[in-house]
């Protein structure tokens, strides 16, 4: 009986996902009328406005993601290494941004960085890229936190930074050579889920206003009718690529042996 409810509750929950994505993907391809064709994926992918918003998408999660691996890294192991009781304040600080609504961090920024404040980013394109970036990275944290604290989970830190110490090594040589190559699967799965949310997110570029894929799908969404169906298909696919990629990194972490 068991086994036929789990069954069940599994056969629910792929129709549950499946069938929007079906009817969604076969709605994208009945732009030409009586057959079925990819003239709105065609439509779409010459649009010089996706090719822009999605190459600065794409600009902006690399810049997140070298600069949540940047920020993460060393404070997870600093944390686990040297302060484990403060672990748990740590943890509910990068808990934060899933409960703090994106607009309420993006209007906090506008508030303290505006022209008139005495750090006036959002006068240029690059202050307000740059609380572009802090704010993709602070949606991020949750992921590339614990991603990064569970792979430390797996080795020794402690052992092996004594051990790179016994060999006089600093601790940029510590964190570059050792413990970011033992942690590299870990680092990658949170950074293809920053890549996917910066690729989707829509509130805090809208409001800071800038060339972003998130508003720009919006944007698709209301003045055409199969363009962000087909917008939609191609998002979904990035963001199933990247989940699929974070499961093939992962096959790779299980029994790896520490790098020393």
């Amino acid at each position: 009986m068991k086994r036929i409810f789990a069954w069940g509750a599994l056969v629910f929950g792929i129709l549950y996902f499946a069938l929007p994505l079906i009817g969604m993907t076969n709605f994208s391809m009945k732009m030409r009328r009586g057959e079925y064709s990819f003239d709105a994926y065609a439509k779409v992918l010459g649009d010089p406005r996706f090719q822009e918003t999605f190459s600065y998408s794409v600009m902006m999660a690399l810049f997140t993601i070298v600069f949540g691996v940047l920020l993460v890294v060393p404070t997870a192991y600093w944390v686990r290494l040297k302060l484990p009781t403060l672990r748990p304040y740590v943890e509910f600080v990068t808990l934060l941004p899933l409960v703090i609504p994106a607009i309420v961090i993006v209007f906090g920024y506008i508030r303290l960085y505006n022209t008139s404040s005495w750090l006036p980013l959002t006068g240029s394109a690059f202050g307000t890229d740059l609380l572009l970036m802090f704010g993709y990275a602070i949606l991020a944290l949750p992921y590339m936190y614990r991603a990064v604290d569970t792979g430390l989970r797996t080795i020794d830190i402690g052992t092996l930074t004594e051990a790179a110490q016994s060999l006089g090594a600093g601790w940029f040589t510590i964190l570059s050579r050792i413990i970011l190559p033992n942690v590299l699967v870990a680092v990658l799965s949170g950074a293809f889920l920053t890549f996917a949310i910066v690729i989707g997110e829509f509130t805090m570029a809208a409001l800071l206003n800038r060339p972003a894929f998130g508003p720009y799908m919006q944007l698709l969404g209301a003045n055409r009718a199969y363009e962000p169906a087909a917008l939609a298909v191609i998002s979904f696919g990035i963001t199933w690529g990247c989940l699929g990629l974070i499961q093939l990194v992962s096959r790779y972490q299980k029994g790896a042996p520490p790098k020393a």
